[in-house]
């Protein structure tokens, strides 16, 4: 038994949830959506390049939920999901994960993107485990503001270390699927890194290193 973590956006699914909520948000009239609009594709934009600010981003993604609790959302994630999330489900993601379940292994989804937008996604996955960036809470109420480490670049090796040291385990024969080159410090801490459906800067370093390169669209 070993642990296989995956990405999720672009690799787990075929599309970013994030930027994606961005646009639910700004098609159903709860942004302002022009301005809205322009920020989401500029922030993506960022990601794509590796210069994203991720604090910056934090408070830009979590301000439409300043002010409201998990459960007053429920129903624009419902929304999002039915509408956005169900169509881009991949078969052979599907598949992917039933083969590392059937073998034992422990699963884990860690993404850049926000627990609010992911924990239903991974729970459609059948995935329990998640590490996320997280958005904090007073009284169960979001401020808008982040918490914690971000998920992000080097931030996933450090929240994955705290995350096992809790549960006394470790990286020995480790898979970490990703489809993105922010994802590096993550792909070279595992024994076993896979490039999937890669960006172009993930592709050539992955070919360079030989590492397996799939696609699961």
């Amino acid at each position: 038994m070993a642990l296989a973590i995956f990405d999720l956006d672009n690799t787990l699914i075929g599309g970013d949830s994030d930027h994606l909520w961005g646009v639910f948000l700004c098609e159903t009239g709860r942004v302002d959506s022009d301005a809205f609009a322009r920020q989401n594709e500029q922030f993506y934009a960022d990601y794509q390049t590796g210069d994203l600010d991720i604090d910056a981003y934090l408070r830009f993604a979590l301000s439409p939920l300043a002010g409201k609790t998990p459960e007053s959302l429920a129903q624009w994630h419902q929304e999002f999901m039915r509408e956005k999330i169900a169509p881009i489900f991949l078969p052979a993601a599907a598949d992917l994960i039933e083969r590392h379940r059937r073998q034992g292994d422990t699963l884990l989804i860690i993404t850049a993107t926000n627990a609010f937008i992911t924990r239903p996604i991974a729970d459609a996955l059948g995935i329990d485990n998640l590490l996320a960036c997280e958005g904090e809470q007073l009284d169960g109420i979001y401020t808008g503001e982040p918490a914690g480490i971000p998920t992000f670049q080097e931030g996933k090796v450090t929240r994955l270390m705290q995350w096992l040291a809790s549960r006394d385990d470790s990286l020995e024969g480790a898979y970490f699927y990703s489809d993105s080159h922010n994802d590096l410090p993550l792909l070279e801490a595992v024994e076993h890194p896979v490039a999937v459906d890669p960006d172009d800067r993930l592709r050539q370093i992955a070919q360079s290193r030989d590492w397996p390169v799939i696609s699961l669209r």
